[in-house]
């Protein structure tokens, strides 16, 4: 599996494309809300002819839905979430004008991302585990061959995901990245919703809210 990203929008939030060697491809948060963000994205999946077969988010803060309706719109494509993370998606429409996003087209899951069960694409199979703590139905999805893990904003390089939003809870975070991630082994890449790539080898060592 290859994981390639993009940062979009005004919050530098990371989109994942994840493919294999069939073509078969998934889209993790597309941020793109502007048409040159839209057309970067699409344009890459051209240049490689890469067949998307699947549209999932990590959460559904705004940041990471800005470009879930494009994304189901050009690939006519599943659109996968946690239940748990549903009404989270439903409250964006509520504040994204006073964002800045006032062209923010919501879209609707077609269904859900349930903890251990697997997650599949092309010759590609990933595991969703459960994470809350920055939102109510956080997930990440790991892929044990390649040693990664698509982590939204649970764990960052030198921080974790903030807790102050609606439904975060810092205990709850924490407990999700020693359960979750911490029990990955050290070399195990972790592609954060922000910022650069980390390993859960070097956040064990040296990332401070994990003392």
């Amino acid at each position: 599996m290859t994981v390639s990203g993009f940062t979009f929008n005004p919050f530098s939030e990371n989109t994942y494309l994840l493919h294999d060697a069939t073509g078969a491809c998934v889209v993790v948060d597309p941020g793109c809300y502007e048409r040159a963000e839209q057309q970067a994205l699409q344009q890459f999946i051209e240049a490689r002819g890469l067949r998307v077969e699947l549209l999932v988010n990590t959460h559904c803060h705004i940041d990471h839905v800005l470009g879930n309706q494009f994304i189901i719109d050009t690939y006519q494509v599943p659109f996968l979430v946690h239940e748990a993370d549903l009404p989270t998606l439903r409250s964006v429409p509520t504040y994204a004008p006073s964002y800045g996003f006032p062209r923010y087209n919501p879209a609707e899951p077609t269904g859900f991302l349930t903890a251990g069960e697997p997650l599949r694409f092309g010759e590609t199979e990933l595991e969703v585990r459960f994470a809350p703590g920055h939102a109510p139905g956080h997930v990440v999805f790991y892929h044990a061959p390649t040693s990664t893990v698509i982590g939204g904003d649970v764990l960052f390089q030198g921080s974790i995901g903030r807790t102050d939003l609606p439904g975060g809870d810092y205990d709850t975070l924490l407990t999700s990245i020693r359960r979750q991630l911490l029990t990955l082994p050290d070399e195990t890449v972790v592609y954060s919703g922000h910022g650069p790539a980390t390993t859960i080898g070097q956040e064990r060592r040296s990332n401070p809210f994990l003392k």
